[in-house]
């Protein structure tokens, strides 16, 4: 259940950031919701040590969540870099 929990969480956020950057290229979306996936079950396994199977713990959560808006905006300050030079 943890990792459903976990993926749903970071393509949510993923989706949600691609909605408040406004980005309209398919391509980009769909790379905000990876980096925001992979994140969260990243940060979630590491705080729920290492278990992906059981239950996830109310701190494993808050890690995935605040892992994944954490690299969703070294993502964006990326690629407003790239977009600049």
């Amino acid at each position: 259940m943890a990792l459903l929990v976990l993926i749903v969480l970071g393509a949510t956020l993923g989706w949600l950031a691609s909605i408040l950057v406004r980005t309209e290229a398919p391509g980009a979306i769909l790379r905000q919701i990876a980096v925001g996936l992979a994140a969260a079950l990243v940060g979630g396994g590491i705080a729920n040590d290492g278990t992906m199977i059981g239950g996830l713990s109310l701190l494993g959560l808050g890690v995935a969540l605040v892992s994944a808006a954490a690299a969703l905006v070294i993502y964006h300050a990326i690629a407003r870099k790239r977009a600049q030079a």
